[in-house]
Order: C-alpha cells, then sequence, then structure tokens
C-alpha cells in the first residue's frame, strides 16, 4: 500500500535525524527535510559530503543536494537523488514560521484567540 499512500503520508516518509547539537537545541532526533536545509550524508558514494537541498521528490522518497551530481556517458549531468534516512540535517531552513515555532513547542495559533477575548472582556468593563 505505499504506492497508494496519500501525500500527508508520504510527506511523513521524508523524515531525516538531526545533528547533535540540533537534538539538544529541539529535543526532537528528526525532522521532515525540506529545500534548505543544510545536510551530510551518511551512507552511499557521496558518504561525508555536505550541502544544502535543492529539490525533494514524494514519489521518490529522496532528496537531491546542491553539488551531488553524476555524469552520463556524453557529458550531461544529472541530480541524484539520497533518500531522507541516509541523511544528517545540520541546520534548518528558517523560511517557514510555522515550522519553527513546531520545532520549538510553541503554538501560536492559540496565542492571538486568547488576546481577542482579553480585548473583548476589557471593552465590557470599560463600557460598564
Amino acid at each position: 500500500m505505499i504506492y497508494r499512500a496519500t501525500f500527508q503520508t508520504k510527506s511523513k516518509q521524508l523524515g531525516s535525524a538531526l545533528s547533535k547539537d540540533l537534538r539538544k537545541k529541539y529535543g526532537k532526533r528528526s525532522v521532515r527535510a525540506i529545500e534548505g536545509d543544510s545536510v551530510t550524508i551518511l551512507r552511499g558514494e557521496f558518504k561525508g559530503v555536505e550541502g544544502k537541498i535543492s529539490k525533494v521528490s514524494t514519489q521518490k522518497n529522496s532528496v537531491a543536494i546542491e553539488g551531488v551530481k553524476k555524469e552520463k556517458t556524453k557529458g550531461d549531468k544529472f541530480d541524484v537523488y539520497i533518500h531522507t534516512s541516509n541523511l544528517v540535517v545540520t541546520s534548518l531552513s528558517t523560511d517557514d514560521k510555522w515550522r519553527v515555532s513546531k520545532l520549538e513547542g510553541k503554538n501560536h495559533s492559540k496565542q492571538p484567540k486568547e488576546t481577542k477575548v482579553a480585548e473583548k472582556t476589557e471593552k465590557k468593563e470599560d463600557e460598564n
């Protein structure tokens, strides 16, 4: 049933381990790999190579990394897709504020609601 999995399920399968310093900072062992994250390759032909994720393929459950390419016999170069289980995330892309808040354990969606309720009660008190 892997081939008929929903997009959310496939997305969850793109998890990659965090480096030791990021584990201590966020208190999590793994995170979904997205474009812009810096990673180190742990296994395979490109072991030890560091780079940023340039493309994410949910169909292949893998990512393409900048600087990791192979050459065809005619001289053309193409991206090598590496499975996310063979990577360690060394630094996170902070473009997505929701992702950062989830990692830090903050819930921004609940905070504005509380302030609105507090403002309404203050207005009612002012009217009385």
